[in-house]
């Protein structure tokens, strides 16, 4: 984080220093409220909670092709200590020129980069540390430091990523709904003797041939998935991170009627369930559909489904072991941009069910309400989410954007 502060404080300097061309401050506020109608499975877990978060940006151009972009981002939670935090979403520089016939760029600092074309979860999206305690189905990410070189030319766009840092995983405190059966520990455990100082490598290459968008990834460095290392009968969990090497694949084909996707990954040097290092693949499908302008009206529905399996089965550390994800949203087209969103999660090894439910719509050219519900409908002891079976909750968000 002080790195990040520094290229931020090195951004501003250099705009003020060279008169910057163009600067622009955007962001959004928001004003969340949950509450958990089943009774607690943990002492001192609250039934309502509310929070604030604020995640403003600043953007200017230092030169014709140079600009800086700094996101910071602030939580405030009511009910667990843990989810009231701070980071720095982005923090870089970024500059951008020609070469022959191809172009370049290049981001030094915190950014965000995402991977994948499925909608409930993306086997691919490696780079960036989850967020966790900022939403339990939603993917934020926390800022990586990263230098990021992208070229790109008619044979298509390769990017190469040098990530000198790793950030560890956020979890709910032992207040925090959401929260696993055992307390997960600050501290965190490394395969590498550098820690979370090793560098990792990644790299891209993505292209569009006629129907068919894919990207090929490698990866190569420190898990972004701890395993769990018990403390003792009733300790806390110690999260601990092993240096694996990944080769991704995913894939979107663009019919007429249909969208065919498909991730999919191979992964080697992570250990299983049981402990033991495993390697193993792991797949996404999907298919989607939408029908414009439902029974004559001006709302167009869009259905999804998504299978996900984990060659590990019952070792996999992973929620995602061999579920059904289907979902149907509706795109209302009015004025104030309405969509409703239902999916239902099943999964097929376990006895365990959930629904999501959310209405977004805009109040004025300012203001956003989202009203959102997810409601654990069964849940299997044996099964890796069974500690929130009594966090189903309803929530609502007010967002201001400016």
């Amino acid at each position: 984080m002080r790195l990040a502060g520094a290229l931020a404080a090195l951004a501003l300097m250099a705009a003020a220093d060279s008169g910057a061309q163009a600067i622009d401050f955007a962001g959004k506020i928001g004003l969340q409220g949950r509450w958990y109608p089943d009774s607690p499975a943990f002492r001192d877990q609250r039934s309502g909670t509310g929070g604030l978060v604020v995640e403003p940006t600043l953007y200017g151009e230092i030169a014709e092709t140079t600009s800086f972009t700094v996101t910071p981002l602030y939580r405030y939670d009511s009910a667990d200590p843990q989810r009231t935090h701070a980071d720095l979403r982005e923090a870089y520089l970024l500059t951008f020129g020609e070469w022959g016939e191809n172009s370049w760029e290049i981001r030094l600092g915190f950014d965000r980069v995402f991977w994948g074309v499925a909608e409930v979860h993306n086997l691919v999206d490696i780079v960036n540390q989850v967020d966790l305690v900022e939403h339990p189905r939603d993917r934020p990410k926390l800022g990586q430091p990263m230098a990021h070189l992208t070229m790109s030319g008619d044979w298509g766009v390769a990017e190469a990523f040098l990530l000198p840092y790793h950030r560890k995983r956020t979890f709910p405190g032992p207040r925090g709904r959401h929260r696993s059966g055992y307390p997960i520990d600050d501290d965190a455990l490394y395969e590498s003797g550098a820690e979370e100082r090793r560098v990792d490598l990644a790299f891209r290459y993505s292209n569009a041939v006629g129907l068919l968008d894919f990207g090929l990834s490698v990866f190569a460095g420190t898990s972004r998935e701890p395993v769990f290392l018990p403390t003792g009968p009733a300790g806390p969990l110690i999260p601990y991170y092993e240096r694996i090497r990944q080769f991704g694949v995913d894939a979107q084909l663009t019919t007429e009627p249909w969208l065919y996707k498909m991730e999919a990954i191979h992964r080697g040097g992570a250990r299983n369930l049981l402990g033991r290092e495993e390697d193993y693949g792991a797949l996404i499908l999907g298919l989607e559909r939408t029908l414009y302008a439902l029974f004559g009206s001006g709302t167009d529905l869009t259905a999804l489904a998504e299978w996900l399996y984990d060659g590990r089965g019952r070792r996999a550390t992973s929620v995602w072991q061999n579920d059904v994800f289907v979902s149907g949203s509706l795109a209302f087209n009015d004025v104030q941009d309405t969509r409703l969103v239902a999916g239902l999660l099943g999964d097929l090894r376990h006895d365990y069910r959930a629904l999501n439910l959310e209405l977004k719509r805009r109040l004025s050219n300012s203001w956003t309400v989202r009203l959102e519900g997810v409601a654990t409908l069964s849940a299997d002891p044996k099964d890796l989410t069974y500690s929130g079976r009594r966090d189903s909750f309803a929530g609502v968000d007010f967002t201001f954007s400016f």
